[in-house]
């Protein structure tokens, strides 16, 4: 009996959180949602609150930011309304989070957000010791340095002719092992200095505080696209110093909702490889058998073996859009090419696995 009574006392040491009600589709980040515990299901919780948690940058224009209404538009937002398409059938029931380097990984873990769709690196610390699992890689990126033509840098420059520089990064990322460990293997000095705000880096580069910038070589076209009219920044050098396979991430354990983020991202990759658009997915559904599958058009879809509606994919693409529909919306703007970012049966690197 006295094992009991302890038992019984110990169970009730995790009561006391507090539910917090939440409002649909809001443009900013003030109200917390309420944290998923750890032995739920973080799918049917999302079915049951209908609405999905979504990590996202608001300064990184084609990638995650506000535009001039206060919606948050990009690449990997579309991410985020994709697979809220796939689980809700709404691409709309989308609560933003607008999250730093710094506080993602935080909002992840405490159950503030159900995914993180904001140009993170999937690394093997974060894999393992932080307690994410990541999805497809959704954008193959590198990084890269960025400095002022006037001081005699050019899109050829090497790693070498920053010796003695003042590098500016964001704190918290890959960006600050990856350049220190490259300016010694270079046997070159700098001076590293970081804040979480990549919005301060670049305020401190245009005041000539630092004389380098460095971060995702897609993150150095976005912001030289918005913030450098006169074009007088220049990137380099042109083979990046690092390899930073961007993607969504989610807590560990939770492989229900991860198999639907997964196949979102196939879905989207896999209707690019048809010519299967948000414009002709009616007419395109019983194309080939593998199509009236994915888009829930026949009997042995697989669908509503992962939780969700046999239209789940459907929706994604006539909502959202096939992965090239999304690419060419927000990134092919920036004059950032597919390259590693095209399908596998044009150089690229993304490859999906059959629907079947």
């Amino acid at each position: 009996m006295l094992l009991v009574l302890l038992v019984a006392v110990a169970g009730c040491g995790g009561e006391g959180a507090e539910d917090v009600t939440t409002t649909a589709r809001p443009t900013t980040t003030q109200v917390p949602a309420p944290a998923v515990p750890a032995a739920e299901d973080l799918l049917d919780v999302v079915i049951a609150r209908g609405e999905l948690n979504c990590g996202v940058n608001e300064i990184l224009p084609g990638f995650g930011y506000k535009d001039s209404e206060g919606a948050f538009i990009g690449f990997d937002v579309d991410l985020c309304r994709a697979v809220a398409a796939a689980i809700l059938g709404d691409a709309e029931a989308v609560r933003y989070r607008s999250l730093n380097s710094a506080t993602r990984f935080e909002a992840l873990n405490s159950g503030l957000i159900d995914l993180l769709s904001r140009n993170t690196t999937w690394t093997q610390s974060r894999d393992t010791d932080l307690g994410l699992d990541f999805g497809p890689t959704t954008y193959y990126d590198g990084q890269q340095l960025m400095a002022k033509g006037a001081a005699g840098f050019n899109p050829l420059s090497t790693l070498e002719e920053i010796e003695g520089a003042v590098v500016c990064a964001n704190a918290g990322t890959t960006t600050e092992k990856n350049i220190s460990e490259a300016a010694a293997a270079a046997e070159i000095n700098i001076t590293l200095n970081t804040f979480e705000d990549f919005n301060v880096v670049l305020e401190n580069f245009t005041s000539e505080a630092c004389d380098v910038v460095t971060t995702d070589g897609s993150a150095l076209v976005s912001r030289k696209a918005s913030d450098d009219p006169d074009d007088e920044w220049v990137i380099f050098p042109p083979v990046p110093i690092s390899k930073e396979p961007l993607g969504p991430a989610w807590i560990q354990n939770q492989s229900r909702f991860g198999d639907v983020v997964t196949w979102t991202v196939f879905a989207m990759l896999i209707a690019e490889e048809k010519g299967i658009t948000s414009a002709n997915v009616d007419d395109m559904l019983n194309v080939d058998g593998e199509a009236g599958r994915l888009f829930g058009a026949t009997e042995d879809e697989l669908q509503t073996k992962m939780g969700l509606p046999a239209d789940a994919f459907y929706q994604v693409i006539r909502q959202v859009g096939n992965y090239a529909e999304v690419y060419d919306r927000h990134l092919t703007p920036l004059g950032l090419e597919r390259g590693l970012n095209a399908l596998y049966s044009d150089g690229g690197l993304l490859y999906a696995p059959p629907a079947r």
